[in-house]
C-alpha cells in the first residue's frame, strides 16, 4: 500500500452522534455522570464535550426503535483523557452517580481503560494512553493485552479532592470508535483497502484494529455479538462517526480514492459522507480550510 492509499498521519476522530429516545436523560448521563460539559443545545440536539472540543452529539429520535444486540452498529465510543487524574475524576463521577452502568476495566499495555454502558445501551470507554515510547510493536502489530485493572486501586492512586469537587477538569478527545460489524474480511476491505487506515491488530476473524499515523487504533471492528449482521435499519444508537483529516487536499484525495473503489459518497464542499458495508454513516471533514 502506497502513501497515496493511506489517510494522513495526523488524521483523528471527531464527534460521535447518537440517536436517542430520551434526550434529557441521556444528556444528564453524559453531563452529570461522565462529567462532560454542554457546549450547545437546541430543542432536539445537545452537543457535549470538554473545553471547546465537542465529543458526543445527542440527537432526539424518539420515533425510532431499539436495535437488536445482534445488529451491526456502535460497540463503544472511547473518550481519551489527557491525564490519569482527569480519567480518575470522570470514572469516580460515573461510579457515584450511575454505578449500575460500569461494566469493567482493563490495562491494555498501551492504555488504561474503564467501560460503561449508557442508559440506552451504547457502550462508553473512558481511557488514558501511556506514552508512545512505551508501546511495543512486533511484526507491524502493536502489542495490546487485557490485564486486570483494579478500579478502586486506580482511584485511590489518582483521584484528588479537587477532582471530586470539579470532575470536568482536563482535556479529552474521542480517541477511537469501536464498531460491531458482520464480518472482518469486509471490514478490512473497507476500512483499510478503501478508506486508508493501516491495520494495527488482527484477531483472527473476530476483530480488527486500524489507525492512522501509528496510533494503536482510531477505529476497531468486531463480530463478538454481531457475526453475520447485514446492513442496519434506522434505529436508536449510532447516528454517525466523524473523522477529521488535516486539510482539503487530504479530503480531496480520499474522495478520489473512494470513487476509484466504487464507494458512493456525498460531498457538500465541506464534508465527505459515505456508508460502510453495514450502513454505519461516516462523515469526514478537514481540520483546516
Amino acid at each position: 500500500m502506497t502513501t497515496t492509499d493511506l489517510l494522513a498521519a495526523d488524521t483523528s476522530m471527531g464527534t460521535v452522534t447518537l440517536l436517542v429516545a430520551d434526550l434529557d436523560g441521556m444528556t444528564a448521563y453524559y453531563r452529570d455522570a461522565v462529567a462532560l460539559s454542554v457546549l450547545a443545545s437546541t430543542v432536539d440536539t445537545v452537543t457535549l464535550g470538554r473545553g471547546t472540543t465537542p465529543l458526543i452529539i445527542l440527537r432526539a429520535a424518539p420515533e425510532l426503535v431499539q436495535a437488536s444486540p445482534r445488529d451491526a452498529g456502535l460497540f463503544h465510543t472511547a473518550i481519551l483523557f489527557d491525564s490519569e487524574a482527569a480519567l480518575a475524576a470522570s470514572v469516580y463521577s460515573v461510579a457515584t452517580k450511575a454505578p449500575g452502568t460500569f461494566t469493567g476495566s482493563s490495562d491494555h499495555l498501551v492504555s488504561k481503560a474503564f467501560y460503561f454502558t449508557d442508559p440506552e445501551g451504547n457502550g462508553v470507554e473512558l481511557y488514558w494512553d501511556r506514552d508512545r515510547a512505551e508501546w511495543g510493536w512486533v511484526h507491524g502489530q502493536v502489542e495490546m493485552s487485557t490485564l486486570f485493572l483494579d478500579p478502586n486501586a486506580f482511584l485511590q492512586e489518582h483521584l484528588t479532592t479537587e477532582a471530586v469537587e470539579a470532575p470536568n477538569f482536563g482535556e479529552a478527545v474521542v480517541g477511537h470508535v469501536h464498531l460491531a460489524v458482520g464480518d472482518i474480511d469486509s471490514a478490512r476491505e473497507f476500512y483499510v483497502n478503501r478508506l486508508g487506515f493501516e491495520q494495527t491488530i488482527m484477531y483472527g476473524d473476530s476483530a480488527l484494529f486500524v489507525s492512522a499515523g501509528g496510533y494503536h487504533h482510531h477505529m476497531a471492528m468486531n463480530t463478538w455479538n454481531s457475526a453475520g449482521a447485514g446492513r442496519r435499519g434506522r434505529t436508536l444508537g449510532l447516528g454517525q462517526v466523524d473523522i477529521v483529516v488535516p486539510g482539503p487536499d487530504d479530503l480531496g484525495s480520499l474522495a478520489e480514492r473512494m470513487s476509484h473503489h466504487g464507494v458512493a459518497t456525498r460531498h457538500d464542499g465541506h464534508t465527505l459522507s459515505f456508508d460502510d458495508p453495514w450502513a454505519n454513516v461516516i462523515h469526514v471533514t478537514a481540520a483546516s480550510a
